[in-house]
């Protein structure tokens, strides 16, 4: 999917144009100059801006439509980790008509079309809050949600699989039967209970790195379709 198919972001986000060197400041860290030098040169963060897209991230859930086709035949879409927005921009843009919500801790700017909450995923009322802003269950749940990186590999991925896990827990609680799930991951290995759930609820469960996730990250998506509804001990749960 492309949000009106303006073609692959792999064919369109190639290393073409002029290389930009950025000086270092003086009150500038070197670590930060190399990231300043990587956005500037990065063709992802250009497509971004020139297609209004707020966030080079777009790209991910567009290459990952274009291999699933997540986007169209979506009608109700619930957004993990909106902010600053650039995945709810092209589930809009693919599918003007779906219904979407969106959480994050924090602030996102308005977009046309979309509901959004700024509270924190893992208040206890956040479930219940998502459902009643988007007025019915969800055929689709997007996370591109990550745990802030304190620079161990090991402890900031398990975090972020902590994350992942309270995702599906909320799409396995709340999709319609049919509907997918996709959720930010990092590669590691610590996801097993993950698949593992992820596996007996739905039809298909697959990894993906689409060309926008930068080659050093360790992000990987897993995509989860054809939900088989609600389990046993859910359903008796909520009895």
């Amino acid at each position: 999917m492309s949000g009106g198919k303006g073609g692959s972001a792999k064919g369109s986000g190639g290393r073409g144009g002029l290389h930009v060197r950025v000086k270092t400041a003086k009150k500038r860290s070197v670590s930060s100059t190399r990231w300043l030098q990587r956005q500037l040169n990065d063709p992802y963060v250009r497509r971004a801006q020139a297609e209004g897209y707020r966030s080079r991230a777009a790209y991910k859930l567009i290459e990952i439509d274009e291999k699933f086709g997540l986007l169209k035949k979506a009608r109700a879409v619930v957004d993990l980790g909106i902010t600053p927005g650039g995945w709810s921009q092209v589930v809009r843009k693919a599918n003007p008509r779906a219904r979407v919500a969106g959480i994050d801790l924090l602030a996102c700017e308005p977009i046309e079309g979309v509901e959004i909450l700024e509270m924190d995923f893992m208040d206890d009322a956040a479930p219940d809050a998502l459902i009643e802003a988007l007025g019915s269950a969800p055929d689709l749940v997007i996370s591109d949600m990550a745990a802030n990186t304190v620079g161990h590999p090991q402890t900031d991925h398990l975090r972020t699989i902590g994350l992942a896990e309270t995702a599906a827990d909320f799409a396995v609680r709340n999709l319609l039967p049919g509907g997918a799930f996709v959720a930010k991951v990092f590669a590691g290995g610590a996801d097993r209970e993950l698949l593992t759930l992820l596996k007996r609820h739905f039809s298909t469960v697959k990894h993906a790195k689409p060309p926008a996730s930068r080659k050093g990250s360790p992000e990987l998506y897993v995509i989860a379709q054809g939900f088989k509804g609600q389990h046993k001990d859910r359903e008796a749960e909520a009895e």
